[in-house]
């Protein structure tokens, strides 16, 4: 059984963490890279970081959205969500 560390979050990585999972573009990949954090944790933090009203809408919203996962995505999307991410990541 292999057991996955969690990683350690800043409130400024918190903050990150919820601004590029609402982001549409950028994807649970490129959060993963930037922060460590898997998809599930991602929902785990979610859940605890918003109102229950809130995180209802967000996992409407991400549930099922092809831009949230990059082997979802159609090949000729015009976007790279790593830039998204680092112009993101700048203003925390």
């Amino acid at each position: 059984m292999h057991i996955k560390k969690r990683a350690i979050l800043t409130a400024g990585d918190v903050a990150a963490l919820i601004q590029m999972a609402w982001e549409d573009r950028t994807s649970f990949e490129t959060i993963e890279e930037r922060l460590g954090v898997g998809e599930s944790e991602v929902i785990r933090v979610m859940r605890s970081a918003l109102k229950p009203s809130s995180f209802k809408l967000w996992r409407m919203r991400v549930k099922g959205r092809s831009t949230k996962h990059r082997a979802l995505r159609d090949p000729q999307m015009k976007f790279d969500d790593r830039a998204i991410a680092d112009h993101r990541r700048a203003n925390c």
